[in-house]
């Protein structure tokens, strides 16, 4: 079986990808569309869906990059390799802000911080034979928890979970799933997990707590983070990790269900059946998504069961449109900006959580006051983009699309040059 190249899988994940570029990147973060922020606890904004989208996308795309099913070590050190450089550049975004280097300060220490982040990016994407990959997969790895549980002050409170953490974790399980088992057994698989969660967090009593609940910081999920990462979560929240160890299970399943479409458009029926079967499972899963979410509420901190399904049944619904749309009815015109996003995501993901971080670090008198510092990344947004618009939140709008346009002509370059980045 040859491989596919999903054209409407590529806009779709440019789609997700630019939507995240716009939620994480507001001119002013206390000025923020309601829709451009996640749920403060139960619930679901757009926002919200991103996350779930990239996994549920990375899982479509798994039997799409391996139509042969062929497994052997070979094939099991790529996907382990690949999954510990994601892992390894999350972890890196988490410590690019730690970063200490002989007493420097200010730019000179900035310098320093990039110097390593090109190395490291180079190392985790660059093109290696697989023996030096695996060298430099588990060094980076290994100086990543030495530094984390080494004593050093600067780095005792570093985070581990993340985004690109949970993703390489998914993709690790999906990946030998799909090879190693049947589609009766993934489909196991994902109601037992999705199951499971659901009586762990409702039945069994919190240690130190009481009986199971769904609060916030006082869940069972929330408890075993504290115990198991204490020290290294998010700092928003510091007692638990919205990219925590338990509510990473379910997370699994919808990398699953991903899979499963991914099959389904493997198959030798005709598009439009494809097309039919996917929008039936797309509406059915939103179905018992919002179903089971009057018993276990719809919540991306808790990935509850109710979110997979809710969340996969959207994606699975979107990807429909999009791939009637483009691969059948063969629509393209206005989709190239996306397909260029979607084709390059992960040197967007990379890049857009440095470049703030570098900005911020780059200061100097503000101009409107001089006895105040700004820094580079606020002094852009302030007196470049802000004073164009009467309406706070507008202005903040605007401030993520200038990124995004900007990243835009950067995309379309690399894409003119066949310059794509993969770990």
């Amino acid at each position: 079986m040859t491989r596919e190249r999903l054209i409407s899988l590529d806009v779709f994940r440019g789609l997700t990808i630019l939507l995240m570029t716009i939620v994480n990147n507001p001119g002013d973060w206390g000025n923020v569309y309601p829709p451009l922020l996640h749920a403060e606890w139960h619930g679901c904004t757009p926002t919200d869906l991103v996350f779930p989208f990239f996994i549920f996308i990375m899982g479509v795309a798994v039997p799409l990059a391996m139509p042969d099913k062929f497994y052997d070590g070979t094939t099991f050190n790529k996907i382990l390799v690949r999954s510990l450089r994601m892992l390894c550049l999350g972890i890196f975004f988490n410590f690019f802000g730690k970063i200490q280097l002989f007493g420097l300060e200010g730019i000179p220490l900035l310098i320093g911080r990039l110097a390593i982040t090109i190395a490291v990016g180079y190392a985790l994407m660059g093109s290696f034979s697989s023996k030096i990959k695996n060298i430099l997969a588990f060094s980076i790895l290994f100086i990543y928890l030495f530094l984390a549980y080494s004593g050093i002050e600067a780095y005792s409170d570093i985070r581990l979970p993340g985004v690109l953490q949970r993703i390489a974790i998914v993709y690790f399980v999906v990946s030998l799933l799909y090879l190693k088992t049947s589609q009766k057994t993934q489909i196991i698989t994902g109601i037992v997990l999705l199951l499971g969660y659901w009586a762990m967090l409702t039945l069994i009593p919190v240690p130190g707590i009481g009986e199971a609940n769904l609060d916030k910081g006082t869940n069972l999920a929330s408890w075993l983070d504290s115990v198991l990462l204490k020290g290294h979560m998010y700092r928003g929240t510091i007692t638990w990790d919205p990219e925590g160890i338990l509510s990473t299970i379910p997370s699994i399943v919808n990398g699953i269900i991903g899979l499963l479409i991914g099959q389904l458009l493997q198959t030798d029926i005709i598009k439009i059946q494809k097309a039919q079967k996917m929008g039936i499972i797309g509406t059915i899963l939103i179905f018992f998504g919002l179903i089971w979410d009057i018993i276990f509420p719809i919540n991306k901190s808790l990935w509850t069961s109710s979110y997979v399904l809710y969340t996969t049944g959207l994606a699975t619904v979107f990807l429909t449109i999009l791939y009637y749309t483009i691969d059948i009815a063969n629509y393209k015109k206005g989709f190239k900006p996306f397909l260029i996003w979607g084709v390059n995501p992960m040197i967007v993901f990379f890049s857009s959580q440095i470049i703030p971080q570098a900005l911020v670090m780059i200061e100097f008198q503000n101009p409107h006051n001089p006895s105040e510092k700004i820094n580079l990344l606020n002094y852009l947004y302030t007196f470049g983009i802000a004073p164009f618009f009467s309406n706070p939140m507008t202005a903040s709008l605007a401030g993520a699309l200038v990124y995004v346009g900007i990243w835009t002509f950067i995309l379309w370059i690399f894409y003119k040059n066949k310059l794509i980045f993969k770990v």
